[in-house]
């Protein structure tokens, strides 16, 4: 007789001892049995036709393809079997099927945990470019905390794939579909707002208690977490802003003196000073000190904080704050 156990991970590695042990192990990068454990095209493309979705097939195709066992190109089936049953009861639309059946841990607790250079690698990852790494295959459950496993469980789990083998243990790896991507897309962003929630409070508070390098560590610390950088722009940082102090009374492009200020920020209570902050996106990194020192005084030469005392009636302080994808630096606004 014939048993077949089916997982992401090894159970158990070979050993002279008694106990489950001495396995013929195939992994996903083995032909044996490649089109056994999910969707080939060809199927993909029966299942599709069989209820008359056969034009979707390129959006399937985006989602949830992009699995490689062996060198057999493989669909997760049971995405593609949850999208073909939202077809035919509403309409077809694509979703992150497969998120909604676990939590997503393993990828949170790596983002949580990440490095600086593994932080930036996963930023590659999701601009959709690709890493080449060295693998550990053969892992079991007891490495999975070991950060120098990262990428192998990440691709034994289905959240990466392989599109090219450099030698042995080295691959070249990549997000396998839209379905995945989603999935970092969420993780991060679930962890970027819990980590901000925890960290914004503590930036209104250095700003309001003058203390501008600590204003800058904190700032400079939320913009590594975050991952949009790529968007850079003025306009971008300006809602940055905006978008991380929104409960803390926030309006922006307030008349104030003789100009239109950037950012007006109002403590609830009437004791504490506003705060006005005046956004710069410097074009090169070398300008960025430069930059925030031209945004610090154009505070003082458009009279913003003499504006605010008059119409308020509360005294006020002033940042200028340029930034150059990740990094800022924050100067204020001295007479």
């Amino acid at each position: 007789e014939k048993g077949v156990l089916t997982g992401c991970l090894r159970i158990s590695k070979e050993s002279i001892f008694t106990g489950l042990n001495n396995f013929n192990v195939y992994s996903i990068m083995d032909e044996q049995s490649s089109t056994r454990f999910g969707f080939t095209q060809q199927e993909v493309n029966e299942l599709l036709n069989e209820y008359n979705f056969l034009e979707q097939k390129d959006e399937v195709k985006e989602w949830y393809d992009g699995y490689r066992f062996g060198s057999t190109e493989i669909y997760n089936p049971w995405s593609v079997l949850k999208y073909v049953l939202k077809a035919i009861q509403s309409k077809p639309e694509p979703e992150s099927f497969w998120a909604n059946t676990s939590s997503n841990e393993l990828v949170v607790n790596y983002i949580k945990n990440a490095d600086d250079v593994m932080y930036d690698e996963f930023e590659m990852l999701m601009q959709g470019q690709s890493l080449i790494k060295r693998l550990k295959l053969d892992l079991t459950y007891q490495e999975m905390d070991n950060q120098d496993n990262v990428y192998s469980f990440l691709l034994l789990t289905g959240y990466l794939k392989v599109i090219s083998q450099i030698d042995m243990n080295t691959y070249e790896l990549v997000i396998p579909n839209k379905e995945v991507y989603q999935i970092y897309k969420n993780s991060f962003m679930d962890y970027f707002n819990m980590y901000t929630k925890e960290r914004k409070g503590q930036l209104v508070t250095a700003l309001l208690e003058q203390k501008v390098e600590e204003a800058q560590a904190i700032l400079n610390d939320i913009l590594f977490k975050d991952i949009s950088y790529y968007d850079n722009s003025e306009a971008f940082y300006h809602g940055f802003l905006v978008g991380l102090m929104q409960e803390y009374g926030i309006s922006s492009n307030k008349e104030s003196g003789e100009g239109r200020l950037d950012i007006f920020i109002k403590p609830r209570r009437a004791d504490r000073k506003v705060i006005v902050i005046e956004c710069k996106h410097s074009q090169k990194e070398s300008e960025i000190v430069k930059d925030s020192e031209v945004g610090a005084r154009q505070i003082i030469e458009k009279k913003y904080l003499e504006g605010i005392k008059v119409n308020e009636q509360r005294e006020a302080i002033g940042y200028g704050i340029a930034f150059y994808k990740k990094r800022c630096i924050v100067t204020a606004a001295l007479k």
